[in-house]
């Protein structure tokens, strides 16, 4: 049973935003404030089978072939660009100078530590810096659509599918950020442990897939009622 559940965590960034992928199969017109996420799951279902694929079967292919690591990091980054893309064009959007300001830091730090500190393509271990980093100002998008909501007054939250979307997200990165930031010297030390953390982010990447699978069906449930 353990073993079976193993598998199941361990599948679960390829299976997770497949279920995502099905609802927008099924229902393929989202508002278009949504579309930065939808391009963010389709990315993140390729890059993740890609990811899984080589991890779970790398002895059968070429040795250049066998290392996962850098799709991690371009995971992050197609990440942290369809949700800024996304907390950009919200309507009612707020505080839009403090998010284009948080960018701009992530842009800079980027180019600093990819051109001078790291190698993006470094196949060894995960690029724990750009994981915090990006966590870091996606938990700042999340609480600045808070306060912008508060100070809106808004009532209708559960009716609201950009809601469901930055709670999930917002889960996703308050589990994982301390994961991020210690995943590598914890890696380093202990294995089986960083296995386990891993696993506490597989269950959270489930769940952000969750809300966003509600907030896609959410739209459905909006035009069916219209």
């Amino acid at each position: 049973m353990d073993s079976f559940f193993d598998s199941v965590l361990d599948w679960s960034e390829v299976w997770a935003p497949l279920i995502v992928i099905l609802i927008l199969l099924w229902q393929p017109r989202q508002p278009e404030v949504l579309q930065p996420v939808v391009w963010y799951v389709c990315l993140a279902f390729v890059i993740n089978l890609s990811a899984d694929i080589i991890g779970h079967f790398k002895h059968y292919l070429p040795e250049w072939l066998q290392y996962n690591n850098p799709l991690y990091n371009i995971h992050s980054v197609a990440r942290f660009i369809c949700f800024s893309i996304f907390f950009l064009r919200l309507p009612r959007a707020a505080y839009n100078n403090i998010k284009k300001a948080l960018v701009l830091i992530w842009l800079i730090f980027f180019i600093v530590n990819f051109g001078f500190l790291a190698d993006f393509f470094f196949y060894d271990l995960l690029n724990a810096s750009l994981l915090t980093m990006e966590g870091f100002i996606l938990l700042v998008f999340c609480l600045l659509y808070y306060l912008a909501e508060l100070k809106n007054d808004s009532q209708e939250f559960s009716n609201d599918p950009v809601f469901w979307v930055v709670t999930g997200l917002s889960i996703y990165v308050v589990s994982n950020f301390f994961i991020f930031l210690f995943y590598v010297p914890v890696a380093e030390e202990i294995i089986t442990l960083s296995v386990s953390l891993w696993n506490i982010h597989n269950i959270a990447y489930i769940i952000l897939c969750v809300f966003l699978t509600k907030a896609f069906y959410g739209t459905v449930r909006t035009k069916h009622r219209g």
